[in-house]
């Protein structure tokens, strides 16, 4: 956890709860898991326990003492709708992003079944932005689920990207990111892929953040796609009691 992060579509990462089980493919190589398991079993380490699931309470006002507004990744050691974490602890971790509301919070999920039937007992301001992974063209189901969320901006995390998303419809959803995987067991992913989602994204008016090409380590294969970066981030309207709507904020980094 920490008030500032190498991840490059957020700025902090605030982690409530840590540990977490595997649902997917695009669980097989977990970098949470492997960081975690390193300190299995040091003495008052905060991963003593490994990549075991644990609650942190003392944890949960951490955003409150941010004042300088940040984009917050929600849970990046775990997942906020875990089956084994109670119902009442994901409603105070949302209690907070309510009470922090000069910051934006990225809550990204695998669970989409338990993020749907939880979403109508849940707050949703227009500061929590909710995601779905969708890892290859098996799971782009997840996105169903998504649509169902009432959050100012819906995102999909495709990372690791490890086959085409065939059949995957954007319609209500207001960004994506696209990443290939690192480390020393790295599946690889074709760049075709990238560019069909890229270019899904440009006729579907939906901002496109290409985070990396993956390899031995994240920096390995660069952040370049045809020459340039893409850092495209959705940028929340007013809520209404319509349809939410989004723009498109463009980085101005260079080639964002």
């Amino acid at each position: 956890m920490s008030d500032r992060s190498h991840i490059e579509w957020t700025d902090a990462s605030w982690n409530p709860v840590t540990g977490c089980s595997k649902v997917s493919p695009g669980c097989a190589h977990c970098y949470a898991e492997t960081f975690a398991e390193r300190f299995r079993g040091v003495p008052g380490h905060p991963y003593e326990q490994g990549f075991d699931l644990r609650l942190w309470p003392e944890r949960l006002d951490l955003p409150l003492r941010w004042k300088e507004p940040r984009r917050i990744f929600v849970n990046s050691m775990s997942d906020v709708f875990h089956e084994s974490i109670p119902d009442e602890y994901v409603r105070r971790i949302f209690d907070v992003m309510v009470k922090a509301h000069w910051h934006q919070f990225q809550v990204l999920t695998k669970r989409h079944e338990r993020l749907v039937a939880l979403a109508p007992d849940l707050p949703w301001p227009s500061n929590v932005w909710v995601g779905v992974s969708v890892e290859n063209a098996r799971y782009v189901h997840r996105v169903d689920s998504l649509r169902q969320v009432p959050a100012a901006v819906r995102f999909i995390s495709a990372e690791p990207l490890l086959g085409p998303l065939d059949g995957l419809d954007l319609a209500g959803i207001d960004w994506l990111i696209v990443g290939g995987e690192s480390g020393y067991r790295h599946r690889p992913m074709k760049r075709e892929w990238v560019e069909a989602m890229r270019d899904q994204c440009r006729r579907d008016d939906v901002a496109f953040f290409f985070k990396q090409w993956g390899g031995h380590t994240s920096k390995s294969g660069g952040r370049l796609l045809e020459e340039r970066e893409w850092n495209e981030m959705p940028r929340p309207q007013a809520r209404s009691s319509g349809p939410i709507s989004v723009s498109l904020k463009r980085s101005m980094v260079p080639g964002g």
